[in-house]
């Protein structure tokens, strides 16, 4: 990786860390499945899109 682009990355990293009020991930799939963790807990709080509800035809 670039040089310049692996800063960015470090750069971004930091950031996260930051904004989730974390010191320190001990790897990249550690900071990965941490914020897919709250991409679930977050989702999984939105209600449920009502079913439409089905029209009968008249015969």
């Amino acid at each position: 990786m670039p040089p310049d682009l692996r800063k960015a990355h470090q750069a971004l990293d930091k950031a996260v860390d930051a904004a989730y009020g974390r010191k320190t991930f001990s790897s990249d799939a550690e900071r990965v499945a941490f914020l897919f963790e709250l991409y679930h807990k977050y989702t999984s709080l939105l209600p449920s899109p009502e079913k439409p509800k089905r029209k009968w035809k008249k015969s």
